[in-house]
């Protein structure tokens, strides 16, 4: 799927992160959300990276990258950390500054970088997120039906990891949509990839971690940030058949944390790398070539 790409495995700080380098330009950090990996970027990458160089980790816990200890209150997956990995990953690499777009779990780690590493991000763009601070603090049936998920994973181990473990097959098969979304939005070989992952205990368990670093450690660096906003421009997308374009004017609220935001919806749903390749791909071209 990534035909031409390097693959490495580099030692950072707390963890050791699988990624996949490739393509020619300005260096542009991809990372993916749950339950996903860096597979989520397959039908887009051969062609951004035309016009950029492309990393394209698994974060901490994900995919083939290592699992740390939880640490104390779930820190070991918290947005702080996980960025710190993917900011020395790029130092690695060469990359001292550089633009970084975030889907689902991946835009989340990707705000905070922009915060804790503003020197180092040059564009930021997130897809189909909104603030973790803002959801956790306005909590309604309809974003607790539809994000169940985020209540179910930050139960204390191993509740979830047992029912998940149970059937991974099924699990992911209810969380990705297939059956619902438009045939080969998730292709076959991109949900074995997934499957793959979450048939090891161990990613399972990560995973529920990073929930859980996002319902404590993380609303707490949060809190402490709430004065601060992400200063270098930003591109916000989102899926109009999803719950952020029903729940909230997505740029109105980045426009919160940001100083310069600007974003639109697709025609899609949560999954847009691989919804919406085509849509999804104009739009990350544009924003992160534009001067």
């Amino acid at each position: 799927m990534f035909e031409g790409f390097e693959h490495r495995q580099i030692k950072t700080t707390g963890a050791t992160i699988n990624v996949l380098k490739g393509g020619k330009g300005a260096p542009v950090l991809l990372l993916h959300g749950y339950p996903q990996t860096h597979v989520m970027w397959h039908k887009i990458a051969s062609r951004l990276g035309n016009d950029f160089t492309l990393v394209l980790p698994d974060l901490r816990g994900y995919g083939d990258s290592s699992k740390p200890p939880d640490g104390d209150d779930h820190f070991g997956y918290s947005k702080r950390a996980t960025a710190q990995d993917q900011v020395e990953v790029m130092e690695q690499l060469g990359f001292k500054q550089f633009a970084v777009v975030g889907h689902d779990r991946g835009g989340r780690v990707a705000h905070r970088m922009a915060l804790d590493y503003a020197e180092r991000v040059t564009k930021l763009a997130v897809l189909d997120i909104a603030p973790t601070h803002k959801l956790y603090n306005n909590v309604n049936k309809a974003f607790a039906t539809a994000y169940y998920h985020w209540f179910f994973l930050i139960q204390p181990a191993p509740m979830p990891e047992t029912l998940i473990g149970n059937s991974a097959e099924f699990y992911l098969n209810s969380l990705l949509g297939i059956g619902r979304l438009k045939p080969h939005a998730i292709t076959p070989e991109a949900f074995a990839e997934y499957l793959r992952c979450f048939r090891d205990p161990a990613t399972i368990h990560a995973t529920c971690e990073d929930y859980r670093a996002a319902a404590s450690i993380d609303l707490v660096h949060d809190d402490a940030d709430m004065d601060r906003k992400v200063s270098c421009p930003m591109l916000a997308l989102w899926g109009e058949k999803g719950v952020m374009h029903r729940m909230y004017d997505v740029v109105a609220v980045w426009r919160e944390r940001a100083v310069n935001v600007s974003g639109k919806a697709l025609p899609c749903g949560h999954f847009l790398a691989e919804e919406a390749p085509e849509e999804t791909l104009t739009e990350l071209q544009s924003f992160l070539g534009a001067a």
